[in-house]
Formats: structure tokens, C-alpha cells, sequence
């Protein structure tokens, strides 16, 4: 009988810490999108692909597949390119995980 209230608090106490560990922010963007021109395009594959432009500077992509959770692609020092992996030359991907 012990076993499903130790099972419930335990799962009680874990998600309690990964709301925890979320940022807390207001939903805010890690670079400065205000003012922003947003072009939309859709490719054959049916993905949306958003991209924020301020003062005609590429700055923020918004990837929406048909299938699967939308993510994103920055540009966090304003050098016109998007951020990318050293070790990886592989662009760096962020997913939202979590929002109320």
C-alpha cells in the first residue's frame, strides 16, 4: 500500500522541480525581435518557416514542421548570421518545452 503513495510523491516532487527549472521568462525571445519584419514562406514539404528581420537583418527563424513541435534558430550577437555549433558547424536548435 506504501508503494503507489511513495510512486505519487515522487512524481509530485519531480515535476514540481521541472517547473523549477524552466527560465521563467514571458515568453520572451533570448535576442530583440520588436519592431520586426516577419516573412512567411511555405515549401513544398508543407514546413513554415518564419523568418524576423530588423533593419533587414536576418535575426530569429521560427521552423513550424507539418509534424512535430516548432523550433527555433537566432542570431544572438547581431552578426547577420545565425548561431552555430564550433565544434559542429551544425546550426544550434531551440525548442520551447515548456509554457503556461
Amino acid at each position: 500500500m506504501r508503494t503507489p503513495i511513495r510512486t505519487l510523491v515522487t512524481l509530485a516532487a519531480a515535476l514540481a522541480l521541472t517547473s523549477c527549472a524552466t527560465t521563467g521568462a514571458t515568453g520572451a525571445t533570448p535576442v530583440d525581435v520588436s519592431g520586426a519584419d516577419v516573412a512567411t514562406r511555405t515549401p513544398e514539404n508543407g514546413d513554415r518557416f518564419e523568418e524576423y528581420r530588423v533593419a533587414g537583418q536576418l535575426r530569429m527563424v521560427k521552423i513550424t514542421p507539418v509534424r512535430g513541435a516548432p523550433y527555433y534558430l537566432y542570431d544572438r550577437d547581431g552578426d547577420g548570421a545565425l548561431d552555430r555549433d564550433e565544434a559542429d558547424k551544425l546550426p544550434q536548435t531551440y525548442w520551447k518545452l515548456f509554457s503556461w
